[in-house]
């Protein structure tokens, strides 16, 4: 359990600010081209060609019926420019850790590992970098690259990287972004080094960027390089490979069902409202804010609304890991849904349930963790977990949205 406790300090430290982002204070205005109406008309034509043809799917999905998906979907990309990056997915025991993918630096292309998360909106890479064992950028090979000489400082709980801020081209699937800015990083801390990766590619909105520009995604948009204002998001279960994301497309071989929309509260986190979950046909009540995060594993709720969804029979603190984690019995099959906006969202216990929480024992861990008393009380993080259930959208246009698809996953 080691690498869930780890998170779990993580995940507190890197949203420590949430509530007054949630505020909305201390903002970095939205670049104006995000809020362009057109933007609307851009998505809307992505989907016409496959909301008919989904609008029967049910959540097993079939072969012929996603063939037909496809052939429609295909008249919609045959023109798009999009951009697809394979993900590998780094697994740790029965646990899929994170997940990562190559971006291309500078003039000549020098490919760096980053992870790929939508909980934080800064890339940043090494860059003569003495602290970093992973492999580093090296800018003297690219005309393009320019350090601005301005700091630059992430703070990702018990991490940390510091260095200047710089901008070159940057490259992914055949699409380069001009000028992209992103942290020269030269010093991080030890716990980095411990990751297959060389830096991270944040995917929220840049209101929370702390280089105070447009991220990667956004600039995608800002310049014209995608047909679509929007990124979609595969993350398999226990395979190193298959995972992936796709910059402004949708892949509907990776879903078995229609997409559901829910709207963004709040331009910083991608933040949806989380009503509340049912579990085992009894409903909680949530009332939260909640950030939708590719770059968390598991599940963090509020710890009151942790214990509301443990109090069935059965389900009892997890003592040997503290008061945030929780149990139940390794042979019971609970069933447990969330909320989103007004929607229900299934949760498959492929993903809940963590494994036993000790040699021998009759009970296994739950993958919804309480964030500890101290912490904020109406916010919430779903992270992989969830996400390896539901393929997901992240769109820009109609006021910033989630769209959420029942996952090939779960037909596997």
């Amino acid at each position: 359990m080691h690498a869930q406790l780890e998170e779990m300090r993580r995940v507190q430290l890197k949203y420590q600010n949430a509530p007054d982002v949630l505020a909305g204070k201390n903002l970095v205005p939205l670049p104006y081209a995000l809020s362009d109406p057109g933007l609307d008309a851009q998505s809307d034509a992505a989907f016409t060609d496959t909301t008919s043809d989904l609008s029967g799917f049910a959540l097993s999905g079939s072969t012929s019926t996603l063939q037909q998906a496809n052939m429609s979907f295909s008249a919609m990309t045959a023109v798009a420019q999009s951009a697809t990056d394979p993900l590998t997915d780094e697994i740790q025991g029965n646990l899929d850790i994170q997940y990562y993918g190559p971006l291309g630096f500078g003039q000549k292309t020098q490919q760096l590992s980053v992870t790929m998360d939508t909980g934080s909106a800064d890339l940043w890479v090494p860059v003569n970098c003495n602290d970093s064992t992973n492999p580093q950028y090296k800018p003297a090979t690219s005309s393009t690259y320019k350090n601005t000489g301005n700091p630059f400082q992430v703070n990702y709980g018990m991490g940390h990287v510091q260095g200047t801020l710089a901008y070159d081209t940057i490259t992914v699937g055949g699409l380069k972004v001009n000028k992209q800015y992103f942290g020269a990083v030269t010093q991080v801390s030890s716990d980095f080094n411990d990751d297959p990766i060389s830096g991270l590619l944040g995917l929220g909105f840049s209101s929370i960027a702390m280089s105070g520009k447009p991220t990667f995604f956004e600039n995608m948009i800002i310049q014209k390089k995608v047909c679509a204002p929007f990124f979609s998001v595969h993350l398999t279960r226990g395979k190193a490979s298959g995972s992936k994301i796709t910059f402004g497309d949708y892949d509907i071989s990776k879903a078995v069902g229609p997409l559901t929309w829910v709207p963004i509260i709040s331009k910083t986190y991608w933040t949806v409202h989380f009503d509340g979950a049912l579990v085992d046909g009894n409903y909680v009540s949530g009332d939260l804010d909640a950030a939708i995060d590719t770059g968390t594993t598991l599940i963090y709720v509020p710890q009151a609304f942790a214990s509301s969804i443990y109090a069935n029979p059965g389900l009892a603190p997890a003592v040997n890991y503290g008061s945030s984690f929780f149990s139940f019995p390794c042979d019971s099959n609970p069933t447990v849904s969330f909320s989103l906006g007004g929607h229900d969202f299934g949760l498959s216990m492929q993903d809940f349930n963590l494994g036993r929480d000790a040699d021998g024992s009759g009970n296994c861990i739950g993958g919804i963790v309480g964030l500890g008393d101290k912490f904020i009380e109406n916010f919430a993080i779903i992270g992989d977990e969830f996400l390896k259930s539901w393929y997901s959208v992240y769109d820009y246009s109609h006021g910033a949205r989630v769209g959420f698809a029942p996952s090939i996953n779960n037909a596997q």
